[in-house]
């Protein structure tokens, strides 16, 4: 008989919102594997419980070494607990190599739900919630920023991304200039602490007000890509279209029939304008036609 892998939600902020399974868990697990142990050790304190089984670190700079050891109790037949500072394991968080693993290995995986910041953030955004999609943390570079973020500029769904206090000036700044700066979003700062905050407006103004200064745990919930009618795709906005697919890796030739299927207009329309754009030295060369 092999043994369970249970991930574990953990309190992102007020204590209280601990799952009850997750103090059974903690008591009963053979192994614990924590992405930081001292913030367990003050969980399990506000909890009141203790754990009878062996803790382990399982972080960022470890997860890769200590997975086989972890797979190796788990196929042995332990129950492995998994938790991370807040929230779901996996999640921006270790656990997906483990899960993987696990998974290669035909253990059990089952989880115990708890907060999540993602859902929270969406939620209290008061933007559309029906469809949306996570894109986690944005890369640090500047260039490297703008380019994921080119990567959706036309998704419809809402977005929802984490970020540090010290690059959310930035990171709104970069959203304002490739979504546009009247684009909704919300930052949700600090969500069920005590100093919670959610701060609603457009890109351009939220960006203005995070130059200021902030400070916590932020999560930023963005507002889809509005869709356009076939008259307001003008040349410069399907060369614009076209540029941001061959920069995602499409090939030339798949993006204007990507960008004219979206658009509603032929293929010829949108090749002649990126055709004419290039001639006039706005899109740079290569790709296929």
């Amino acid at each position: 008989m092999t043994g369970t892998l249970v991930l574990a939600g953990t309190p992102i902020g007020d204590i209280s919102d601990a799952p009850p399974r997750l103090a059974e868990e903690l008591a009963g697990a053979d192994v614990v594997a924590a992405e930081d142990t001292r913030r367990l050790r003050r969980l399990t304190q506000a909890l009141g419980v203790t754990p009878k089984g062996r803790v382990v670190s399982y972080f960022e700079g470890n997860e890769t070494a200590r997975t086989p050891e972890l797979v190796e109790e788990l196929a042995g037949g332990a129950r492995v607990l998994l938790v991370t500072d807040a929230g779901m394991p996996s999640v921006s968080d270790p656990g997906y190599r483990l899960v993987a693993a696990a998974v290669e290995r035909d253990v059990r995986v089952t989880a115990v739900p708890g907060p999540s910041a993602v859902l929270t953030a969406l939620a209290l955004s008061g933007l559309p919630v029906d469809r949306f999609c996570f894109e986690g943390f944005l890369p640090r570079r500047a260039g490297e920023r703008l380019g994921r973020l080119r990567e959706v500029a036309d998704e419809r769904r809402t977005l929802v991304y984490f970020e540090a206090p010290h690059r959310l000036d930035d990171t709104l700044a970069a959203m304002a200039d490739v979504f546009g700066g009247e684009r909704r979003a919300a930052v949700c700062r600090e969500l069920t602490k005590t100093y919670e905050e959610i701060r609603r407006g457009p890109l351009a103004e939220l960006a203005a007000w995070a130059a200021e200064g902030v400070r916590g745990e932020i999560t930023v919930v963005v507002e889809g890509a509005p869709e356009k009618r076939p008259e307001e795709y003008d040349d410069a906005e399907l060369v614009r279209r076209v540029r941001v697919r061959e920069e995602a890796g499409e090939r030339r030739k798949e993006a204007i029939a990507a960008v004219a299927a979206e658009a509603g207009l032929p293929k010829r329309q949108v090749f002649d304008a990126v055709v004419a754009a290039k001639n006039a030295g706005n899109v740079r060369d290569g790709g296929a036609r």
